[in-house]
């Protein structure tokens, strides 16, 4: 999603430069190009709003399930969470997205981005059973996320800038949704090969 984003305004530059650039031309010419980077900008804006919605109401669904409690397996709200149930399912019900069950295979299917990068929504990984990728939390911004942490606990939301998830701090990941009228599993798909 965001390299087709990067792509489509790089064309509308492009185009934009076309116009500017050009040697003279016929006004039929001219106003189709200008019709032609219009319509660009109108579906990156289009692609920019469906990406913002959903981020929006995957951050508003994971607060509707703080104090849920933790399950070893667990991926629903009645019978509790564990960390990447909590994750599989936010994508699900929220977007329409079925991700892997596992964090390690969440991690492998979705885009690494820089940890200055991050956005509400994205994926954020540490190590806490001594191994790549064992525990996943969704990015709620301001350096903060919400997880289903271990055994005792509750869905919650932590700081990143804490001193233990400062030092297990794995990556961060975001996920390719495509706008509505795209297959959202065709990102999953993609992404794997």
């Amino acid at each position: 999603m965001l390299q087709r984003l990067r792509t489509l305004l790089l064309l509308s530059c492009l185009m934009g430069a076309n116009l500017a650039f050009a040697g003279p031309q016929d006004a039929a010419d001219e106003s189709s190009l200008t019709v032609g980077s219009r319509a660009i900008l109108e579906h990156v804006d289009q692609v920019r709003q469906v990406v913002s919605s959903q981020a929006s109401d995957l951050v508003s669904n994971a607060f509707g399930l703080l104090g849920v409690p933790y399950k070893r397996g667990g991926a629903s709200a009645e019978t509790g969470f564990d960390c990447s149930g909590f994750v599989q399912s936010l994508y699900e019900q929220t977007v329409g997205l079925i991700l892997p069950r596992k964090a390690s295979q969440q991690a492998a299917v979705t885009q690494r981005i820089n940890k200055a990068d991050l956005q509400p929504g994205d994926l954020v990984f540490f190590n806490t059973m001594r191994r790549a990728f064992s525990h996943v939390g969704i990015y709620i911004g301001d350096g903060q996320f919400i997880h289903s942490p271990r055994p005792g606990s509750e869905v919650r939301v932590d700081n990143m800038g804490l001193s233990y998830w400062k030092r297990r701090f794995d990556g961060a990941r975001r996920v390719e949704v495509e706008p509505a009228d795209s297959s959202p599993q065709a990102a999953i798909t993609e992404q794997k090969k």
